[in-house]
């Protein structure tokens, strides 16, 4: 039997009577949250902005983050400056959240973890840690083959470039391209 890995990967989205299948397992409550965030008034504000190009994120956002691909962007005056770049996203019962109106409210360049022990015990290192998402959801470095409690994280350059390009206040998108897609073209078909 192969062993086991911690990294997420996702193969496919789909719903199937109110269940999300990711990668063969389904979870009912990222389902839930992943379709208030998709039905709300900010969603569907979101989707009637421009698309920034090769990203499914709009020209709202700084920082731009697709789940299915695991991959992230940093934005600016609605054009991609900085990705994309890969990313590790939370892992099972860790979801990173989806949202279109995320809000960068601190950063910390040398944070440590309060949940994540290192094989000495100490507190797990989040360098350029940069947060968005209540939970304590962030950007940060770290080892992108191990799945996180939720929060995005990328290899060293890249977590500095998000660290150094975004500013507290700046806007974050975390989306699943495909669904993107659909509510695009849905509100285009109107």
């Amino acid at each position: 039997m192969p062993k086991a890995t911690t990294r997420r990967i996702r193969i496919a989205t789909g719903v199937v009577t109110g269940l999300v299948v990711l990668a063969g397992v389904a979870t009912a409550g990222v389902a839930a949250a992943d379709a208030e965030a998709e039905n709300s008034q900010v969603a569907r504000a979101t989707h009637a902005e421009k698309q920034v190009a090769g990203t499914p994120c709009s020209v709202s956002a700084r920082a731009c983050v697709d789940l299915e691909s695991q991959r992230a962007w940093l934005i600016t005056d609605g054009e991609v400056a900085t990705g994309p770049v890969p990313v590790a996203s939370g892992g099972a019962d860790q979801e990173t959240p989806v949202g279109h109106s995320f809000r960068v409210y601190r950063k910390e360049a040398d944070h440590r973890s309060g949940e994540f022990r290192t094989p000495e015990g100490e507190p797990a290192p989040m360098p350029w840690a940069v947060f968005f998402a209540d939970g304590g959801v962030a950007f940060h470095g770290g080892d992108r083959d191990r799945a996180s409690a939720g929060c995005v994280k990328l290899d060293p350059g890249p977590a500095r470039q998000f660290f150094d390009g975004l500013q507290v206040g700046d806007k974050v998108q975390v989306l699943n391209a495909s669904t993107e897609r659909e509510q695009r073209a849905a509100l285009n078909a109107r």
